[in-house]
């Protein structure tokens, strides 16, 4: 059979790629978009590969993001993302994705869908997936979002112009609190049945966070490592399952494990340590405030998701958390959170505040570069998408 064509771009934002949509080029039906996205991206892959399609084989490259304007009032813009599993036949709709959020703004002034005035622009967005709002604030180079700029983005070769988001009031995004089991620290069980503590925080996104040393790593392996340990990884899924069920998400650890691979994720922690990045440098323990890898859709990410950046900041300023306990101590919580990842060292923006119902967080802000990297069309082979030809012979009766 022939192949169809998508209008769409290639984007990358932050330390993801993706293919970015316009709504009104997708099918009405959103039922209709998984055969889509799996054929434009190149899944289900056992290589992991994904050649035959967009995709590039691990997690952080293997995304979708829908943007339209918002009928929401107060709202410029709605975002919809789509991880795309690289290996198995799923796609999820249950996060938001900081990283392709950063593309959401830029995107959307450079397809029209809003007309900025001066040099810099703030559009307010909408997460469709958790209803969470942010703020993306970026420059406007004659009428387009800037691509040029000074800001060095660890993971990313080149500097690029700085696109900052900020997720308002982020608490409970995937689940129904800042804290979903009510705890700063729970209990999850190892494969050898030894307890270890855990703070489960889900601000942006939902994220269980171990210390590194309770489970028997040093907490500076780099990703590959991490991947090519099969205890290592199983180990980590155990985890991860357990606290799903902690946090709301399923009432049992095959259906978090069966049905919900992309939330929570779970990251492991360690206080401050020269750690190895992946372009060789050796990082230094100075100039963090912690060290972490965080595993995401079955892989170690290559740095940290933005979202995923998010929450651990927000983790961090939670007194007797994980992550509180491995930071190092500050007298100015409103300071930025150094948090040292894979491929550097990011920086994070964390208003927290415990108040007299619990700790709450008002906002969190967080640095991205993003740049499209082309644009026309996406070719999906017709055998692959039997929805989309009958939901365009729809259209295309419905117009006679």
């Amino acid at each position: 059979m022939r192949q169809l064509k998508i209008p769409a771009a290639f984007v990358r934002g932050g330390t993801s790629n993706g293919i970015a949509f316009l709504r009104e080029n997708l099918p009405p039906d959103r039922e209709d978009w998984k055969e889509i996205f799996l054929a434009a991206i190149g899944s289900p892959d056992p290589n992991r590969r994904q050649l035959n399609g967009m995709g590039g084989g691990i997690s952080s490259l293997s995304k979708v993001m829908i943007v339209e304007k918002s009928k929401t009032e107060g709202v410029d813009i709605d975002y919809t993302f789509c991880q795309v599993s690289p290996k198995d036949d799923w796609v999820a709709y249950t996060n938001i994705c900081g990283n392709m959020a950063s593309a959401v703004g830029p995107f959307a002034v450079d397809e029209g869908l809003v007309k900025p005035e001066g040099d810099e622009v703030c559009l307010r967005v909408r997460s469709t997936n958790t209803g969470v709002q942010f703020d993306t604030k970026f420059a406007i180079d004659d009428g387009k979002a800037a691509v040029d700029g000074n800001f060095k983005l660890p993971g990313v070769s080149g500097t690029g112009s700085p696109v900052r988001n900020e997720f308002l009031d982020p608490g409970g995004a995937n689940t129904a609190a800042l804290l979903p089991s009510g705890n700063i620290i729970d209990q999850l069980e190892l494969l050898n049945g030894k307890k270890v503590d855990a703070s489960l925080v889900d601000a942006t996104l939902a994220v269980a966070y171990v210390i590194a040393e309770d489970i028997g790593i040093t907490g500076k392996e780099l990703p590959a490592q991490v991947d090519d340990d099969p205890h290592l990884m199983e180990q980590l899924e155990h985890l991860r399952c357990q606290a799903g069920v902690l946090m709301g998400l399923g009432d049992s650890l095959n259906y978090i494990r069966d049905n919900s691979a992309v939330v929570p994720k779970i990251c492991f922690v360690t206080p401050p340590q020269n750690s190895p990045s992946l372009s060789g440098e050796i990082l230094k323990a100075d100039d963090c405030d912690f060290t972490a890898r965080m595993i995401s859709s079955g892989n170690c990410h290559r740095a940290l998701p933005s979202t995923g950046s998010a929450c651990i900041a927000v983790a961090a300023r939670i007194e007797g958390s994980t992550v509180n306990r491995v930071a190092r101590n500050t007298d100015d919580p409103s300071s930025d959170v150094r948090v040292m990842h894979p491929s550097g060292i990011l920086s994070v923006t964390a208003d927290v505040e415990k108040t007299n119902s619990g700790w709450y967080c008002n906002r969190v802000g967080v640095y991205r570069t993003q740049r499209r990297l082309f644009d026309g069309f996406v070719y999906v082979p017709a055998s692959k998408v039997p929805s989309l030809i009958a939901a365009q012979k729809k259209l295309s009766e419905a117009a006679k």
